[in-house]
């Protein structure tokens, strides 16, 4: 396929070449992959000055959408690719074959660095959602610095760059320039940009920005960053947002606020209690849903409220594909029991078997996990309206599973509907995720791309 490109791709990939350190915050359906294949190519095979690249991306990323690009677009034609996936043996061939470009998935980066027994001699490296590297704790985290030396240029792709505030961009920037923009130590950084917000005694638990912050932070960033938002740069189809509110009985309710209220209860002859904060948030959202886990993860149930609520959206759909996005495995079995017993064909998105069947409109209802198939997968073919059964506190991957119908291409209205069981943490949920987006945009907005300048 002949590639012509937006002003604004055009844009974005000459601002990855003549930046060695690109940090590209390039809202959803924007078109980042070819964006930056675009770039490589030049590098790699035009100007010669870059020799070996490795793509990190989610697993179902390398997989199927990188190489897809690739194949995809003529002027690409030449360059080659090399995914390092599959077992150990796999990975170790692929990454011995002769490419331009080598794909990898997150999780193996640790491999890669520290277990593999192989080089590490890429010049250039591509941190396909740089949010996941957002934690100066996690494993792929402290071995890509390792060996980010040796890189002589980064680029980080990503379009929820700040999903949980602006603390996630310490450890995002420190990968890209080695601390040279905010510090080279959290510490620093918290003391430079923030003052405690919630704590304990000693024990702080979260950070808030000081006065004028988030605007110093962007400052120091904006020099290797550009952000470009869909809707300013293409035609976005209309999107509709609604809340499906449905109500607990007297009894359901009194079983949910004795459990918010004394963190234990005794529920079908089981104990069902909660150790700490996060697990009481967690089983609230189970309850919210419909069903607790017990001992052994059997699964109690306590209400069929967001059950019906989903039946009564998917007959509303009257035969329009419908996306359905769960939380818990819980949520899933009740959900396809539910379907089975109203002689629905569906099935879950896990594959790249049944990704092209939703794509090619066979299937009624597909059933998404957002940790699996929130970023990069192209579904707005296979239908337009999606349903929050149960809701994450994740902006980014809330952001990003919607993200998969909301999209260019998309040539219906998106209907995203969100079922929330009133007066139960649902409703806290959604308020976070309205939120942090507040924070998120002043980002993006700090840092877009002003085209206007240079066309």
């Amino acid at each position: 396929m002949k590639y012509e490109p937006y002003d604004y791709q055009t844009y974005a990939t000459d601002f990855i070449l003549k930046h060695p350190i690109a940090a590209v915050f390039l809202d959803m359906g924007l078109g980042k992959s070819a964006i930056t294949l675009t770039a490589i190519f030049d590098l790699c095979l035009d100007s010669f000055l870059v020799r070996k690249v490795l793509v990190i991306a989610p697993l179902r990323v390398a997989r199927d959408t990188w190489p897809a690009e690739i194949q995809k677009w003529d002027h690409l034609h030449g360059l080659t690719y090399s995914a390092a996936l599959g077992t150990e043996a796999e990975r170790k061939a692929a990454l011995l074959q002769k490419a331009d470009v080598y794909l990898i998935n997150r999780e193996n980066v640790q491999w890669l660095v520290e277990e593999s027994g192989l080089p590490f001699d890429y010049d250039m490296v591509v941190v396909d959602e740089l949010s996941s590297f957002k934690s100066y704790q996690a494993k792929r985290f402290r071995s890509l610095m390792k060996v980010r030396p040796k890189v002589k240029r980064m680029v980080g792709l990503t379009g929820t760059p700040s999903s949980n505030g602006l603390m996630d961009l310490w450890a995002e920037f420190r990968l890209l320039d080695l601390g040279k923009r905010l510090g080279r130590f959290i510490t620093h950084y918290r003391n430079a940009y923030f003052t405690p917000d919630k704590r304990n005694g000693q024990v702080v638990f979260s950070y808030k920005p000081l006065p004028g912050a988030e605007e110093a932070i962007y400052q120091r960033i904006a020099d290797i960053t550009i952000s470009m938002k869909a809707s300013d740069h293409i035609k976005m189809p209309e999107r509709i947002m609604n809340e499906v509110k449905v109500s607990l009985s007297a009894k359901e309710r009194e079983v949910y606020d004795a459990f918010k209220r004394e963190l234990v209860i005794s529920l079908k002859g089981e104990e069902i209690d909660a150790g700490n904060a996060a697990a009481l948030s967690g089983k609230l959202s189970q309850m919210a849903n419909g069903a607790v886990y017990g001992e052994n993860k059997r699964v109690l149930p306590i209400h069929e409220r967001k059950l019906d609520a989903l039946e009564d959206l998917i007959e509303a759909a009257n035969g329009r594909p419908v996306l359905i996005a769960y939380w818990f495995k819980h949520d899933l079995m009740r959900i396809q029991e539910r379907l089975h017993k109203l002689h629905i064909p569906f099935s879950t998105l896990d594959a790249a078997d049944s990704i092209k069947r939703w794509n090619n409109g066979e299937l009624p209802v597909a059933l998404i996990h957002p940790a699996s198939a929130g970023h990069g997968l192209n579904l707005q073919t296979g239908g337009s309206t999606l349903i929050w059964f149960g809701l994450t506190w994740s902006l980014e991957l809330y952001q990003q599973t919607n993200a998969r119908l909301w999209r260019q291409g998309q040539k219906d209205t998106v209907v995203i509907h969100h079922i929330i069981a009133g007066g139960t943490i649902d409703e806290r949920i959604m308020t976070a995720l309205h939120k942090k987006e507040k924070t998120q945009t002043a980002l993006i907005e700090a840092v877009k791309a002003d085209l206007e300048a240079v066309i």
